[in-house]
């Protein structure tokens, strides 16, 4: 059981220290990271209740609403409104690069506890695809919903527009995600492989993006 927790917590917790240490922050911001963290992985279970009554009652069950509504929607408006309520308003959320930070960390704590949750389920084997999919997409999400989160707070004149992409972005990539599951069924690397290197290309030229319009 131990290995299996250290297996489903490590992917989360190598992403978050590889988007937190491009910046120094102060000891009052690491309280935050951490508490963003725990509040995903607080926001799981409500999560999977919805989604699990939504199921169970026969509805969303087409393969566009399942993604793009119950997977996508759910997860990512739910995590935008957490980021919005306990980051966002923070007076340490002060830069376009801090909205990065804070999304990615809810994220993966969002996608922490769902890892562990899969692999007790089924088995240490998965942990290596799931490291490499779930969990990084979920990661890559936060990056793009904290980017344009953090424009927002920093650029007021457009802060509707930034909170709008900083929600419809993320749920569009992540209904693609499902969608591609969904779709391809056992053969889905052939359609997610080059989605995962579209996200990562994409996701890194936030965080480029969003270094050089804070300095």
């Amino acid at each position: 059981m131990f290995a299996l927790v250290t297996a489903a917590v490590a992917p989360g917790m190598a992403l978050l220290s590889y988007f937190y240490l491009r910046n120094h922050y102060s000891t009052n911001a690491v309280s935050l990271v951490f508490r963003t963290f725990l509040i995903g992985v607080l926001l799981v279970f409500p999560v999977m209740v919805l989604q699990y009554a939504f199921t169970a009652e026969g509805y969303l069950t087409h393969p566009v609403a399942k993604a793009f509504i119950l997977y996508g929607f759910v997860e990512e408006f739910f995590k935008w409104l957490l980021l919005w309520l306990f980051a966002y308003q923070h007076a340490t959320f002060a830069r376009r690069y801090d909205g990065i930070v804070y999304g990615v960390s809810l994220s993966l704590g969002f996608a922490t506890l769902e890892n562990v949750i899969y692999l007790i389920a089924n088995g240490l084997e998965t942990a290596f695809g799931r490291a490499l999919l779930p969990v990084s997409s979920h990661a890559l999400y936060g990056v793009i919903m904290g980017y344009y989160m953090g424009r927002a707070k920093v650029e007021v004149e457009k802060r509707r527009q930034h909170l709008t992409m900083s929600l419809l972005l993320p749920i569009l990539l992540h209904g693609v995600y499902d969608f591609i599951l969904l779709f391809f069924g056992m053969y889905f690397l052939i359609g997610l492989i080059p989605f995962m290197f579209f996200l990562w290309w994409v996701a890194l030229k936030k965080v480029k993006r969003a270094h050089q319009l804070d300095w």
